[in-house]
């Protein structure tokens, strides 16, 4: 067996699972919310073997990949931001001054 034959019974697996949804044929609510998370992270993993193989557009497919995924994490990048804030100001407000 081939060390790349995983990876690519996994890539045939999601393309199977995108040409499905794409059909019609839905699996349920789960495998739809990976899916948007699991596109943008193989394009920033695709964009990351083709920069390593010296491909310029390796690049354009990491970029909009990572563009991709910080829309999808911007509502936890919020939420993170938030709880700093408050970690800061309570630090802030327990200091003690001399």
């Amino acid at each position: 067996m081939k060390r790349n034959t995983g990876l690519a019974a996994l890539l045939i697996a999601f393309g199977a699972l995108i040409l499905l949804n794409k059909l019609g044929i839905h699996l349920g609510p789960f495998i739809g919310s990976v899916m948007e998370y699991l596109i943008p992270i193989a394009m920033v993993g695709l964009g990351y073997i083709g920069i390593q193989n010296g491909n310029k557009f390796g690049w354009i497919i990491a970029g909009i990949g990572g563009v991709i995924l910080l829309g999808k994490l911007a509502g936890w990048i919020i939420i993170l931001l938030a709880i700093g804030l408050i970690g800061y100001g309570v630090s802030m407000l327990t200091r003690r001054t001399v």
